[in-house]
């Protein structure tokens, strides 16, 4: 939805979001009490992984089998969102991650990076946080599944007509230049390179 360039800026001046990892109710709660018998008012936000960045392959010299170090892959984003009346949208994010080990990693953990945005739905990013996760391979395990719950993420709306389908949360790995590309031409190596 297009907005005229002086809305934008007020909507773009009222909207204010925060990522957070723990402490306030999640939209889970608020569901289950209270306000729960009023529908939303409009759809959630879609939530969704970046094709060019739902993937992470690192190479320790030449696109090679071989020299796959370690890999991720986001295999599934949940979300579940609450807004009544003019009040902000409350919205939980879940994902499921397969982290992989290849053949040229000789180390048993490894740190990876992944974000979270939140945009108005095709026009720009309205904040974006990036957040590490460890992974420790165990002896013999060269694939760990985990899954991460972001917490609350909070994004204000400029009046109560103000719809959750205006935005839109995309979550992605960080990427070197060279992975982008990797990932957009298509290229795979699954997280379970190595393995025989």
């Amino acid at each position: 939805m297009r907005m005229k360039p002086s809305l934008q800026k007020l909507a773009a001046a009222a909207l204010i979001v925060t990522l957070g990892l723990t402490g306030c109710s999640t939209a889970k709660e608020v569901l289950a009490v209270g306000e729960a018998a009023e529908k939303n008012p409009g759809p959630c936000p879609e939530a969704f992984a970046l094709y060019e960045a739902s993937r992470m392959v690192e190479f320790r010299g030449e696109e090679a089998y071989n020299n796959v170090g370690f890999t991720a892959e986001i295999d599934k984003v949940r979300s579940l969102c609450r807004y009544v009346g003019d009040s902000p949208i409350s919205a939980d994010l879940t994902l499921d991650i397969s982290f992989g080990r290849g053949p040229a990693a000789q180390e048993s953990s490894a740190t990876y990076q992944y974000f979270v945005a939140v945009t108005r739905k095709n026009i720009d990013v309205i904040e974006k946080q990036v957040f590490p996760i460890t992974i420790d391979f165990p002896v013999g395990e060269n694939v760990v599944r985990a899954t991460e719950n972001v917490g609350e993420i909070i994004i204000p709306r400029a009046n109560d007509t103000t719809s959750g389908a205006n935005f839109e949360i995309i979550v992605g790995f960080e990427l070197t230049p060279e992975q982008i590309a990797f990932n957009a031409d298509g290229k795979r190596f699954r997280v379970s390179a190595g393995q025989n």
